[in-house]
């Protein structure tokens, strides 16, 4: 009998490959690990992952995830067939879901209406408004991609998929957290949030070259994990710190139980031993990543020639998860520094993403993000302790917006003034 182990696969059916050019990117240098023209994945290797993966799986609901490049690129026909593998290889005792990441510049009336017939969650990449978003979301001639990916967006929504965005953190949008929130709130109407931190790292004699961006036809220059500088489009750790504080202020004056941010939600569940992201979990080591030849990876941050796995044509994913290559994986996020250590927020984050851990402190590599982190926590895990203290009483996490009920718990609401830094004017920015 196949063993079944906990494990996650991020597929990559389109590989690098993308219609945007999107500045910070890594991933777009990632096709400089095969010499192929057309990185796109075959439907005899679609057969072969489906079968593989939900043979590997446990009983109940299994989730499939769609990432790129750009996924939406392998065409909807792909996808249609996809729904047919999954209807013969699944075990009736399994129910098959979906979940893609798209730039949504491709998505059409049709694609939503697919996406909303077979329950697809479907994550849209938007940076904030216009001016924030097109500062590095561009088409391969320069040009800004906010009006065709707000299109996309409204697609979507009305067909009445489930939908949700995931927003990066860079230099250019760090400074306007509540502007950033307020416009996916009030203009999209999303309830479901994810903030990224883009920390694009570099060695110092690649620096230049990793200014130009990440695509191979102006740089041939594959991303590494590897290197103790950043470029000019990462966040800082103190803004993205200010970015997180500005939106977790907006969202616990007036949307709690209504809008639903990972960040705040991670760290709720941290503080009750759980944490429900892998940035900020205890341990990692079981959520992969495929490459469109049915290659696998330790993870879709870690998709380098060092962290290659094996494939699904020599191996199941039961095989590969619990290899001592996964194993030598799982043990980077356990090796914190003696900082880390003694910090009172370490079961909050437990270090976060080793791939972030390259600034030397002492007795090893730190975390860049370190001072973000620390920031967010000591604002606003007060706040978030007495949620808890309202969940354990059977009574619901949006009562804490009552200022009378927070200051019988110890604690006082953000006012619109007191958070660590408000957002700037966006004028001048580049667009």
């Amino acid at each position: 009998m196949t063993r079944r182990i906990p494990f996650s696969v991020v597929t990559k059916p389109t590989g690098a490959a993308c219609n945007l050019d999107c500045q910070y990117c890594f991933f777009l240098s990632k096709e400089l690990l095969y010499d192929a023209g057309a990185q796109t994945m075959s439907e005899g290797t679609l057969d072969r992952y489906v079968e593989a993966f939900l043979e590997s799986s446990p009983d109940g609901e299994v989730t499939m995830l769609w990432q790129g490049g750009e996924p939406t690129l392998r065409g909807l026909g792909f996808f249609e067939h996809l729904m047919e593998l999954c209807e013969r290889y699944r075990r009736p005792a399994q129910r098959v879901r979906h979940a893609l990441q798209t730039n949504g510049t491709l998505v059409t009336e049709e694609w939503a209406r697919f996406f909303a017939d077979h329950g697809f969650l479907v994550g849209v990449s938007i940076d904030g408004p216009a001016p924030l978003h097109d500062a590095y979301r561009v088409n391969r001639g320069g040009r800004g991609t906010h009006a065709m990916v707000v299109r996309g967006w409204e697609k979507l929504v009305r067909a009445g998929v489930e939908a949700n965005i995931l927003c990066t953190v860079n230099a250019a949008n760090e400074e306007h957290g509540s502007l950033v929130y307020r416009y996916f709130r009030d203009e999209l109407g999303a309830r479901y949030l994810q903030f990224i931190p883009i920390v694009e790292r570099v060695r110092a004699a690649d620096l230049a070259q990793a200014e130009r961006g990440w695509r191979s036809g102006t740089s041939a220059l594959l991303y590494r994990q590897d290197g103790d500088c950043v470029t000019s489009r990462s966040t800082s750790p103190s803004g993205y710190g200010r970015f997180l504080c500005e939106v977790f202020d907006e969202w616990v004056r007036s949307d709690v139980g209504e809008v639903f941010i990972q960040d705040v939600d991670s760290t709720l569940a941290a503080m009750f031993g759980s944490a429900s992201v892998c940035v900020h979990a205890r341990t990692c080591g079981v959520n992969m990543a495929m490459e469109f030849n049915g290659d696998v990876y330790a993870c879709d941050h870690w998709v380098e020639p060092d962290w290659l796995v094996g494939s699904i044509y020599s191996s199941s994913f039961a095989d590969l998860a619990s290899s001592p290559r996964m194993g030598d994986f799982a043990r980077l996020k356990p090796d914190v520094d003696a900082q880390c250590r003694a910090c009172p927020h370490l079961r909050l984050c437990w270090g976060g993403c080793p791939k972030d851990r390259f600034v030397r402190r002492g007795d090893g590599a730190h975390n860049y993000l370190c001072e973000g982190y620390r920031a967010f926590y000591e604002h606003a895990t007060p706040v978030l302790r007495a949620i808890g203290m309202l969940i354990a009483a059977g009574r619901p996490a949006s009562d804490i917006m009552d200022p009378a009920v927070a200051v019988s718990l110890g604690v006082c609401l953000p006012s619109p003034a007191s958070s660590p830094a408000k957002s700037a004017s966006i004028a001048g920015v580049r667009s």
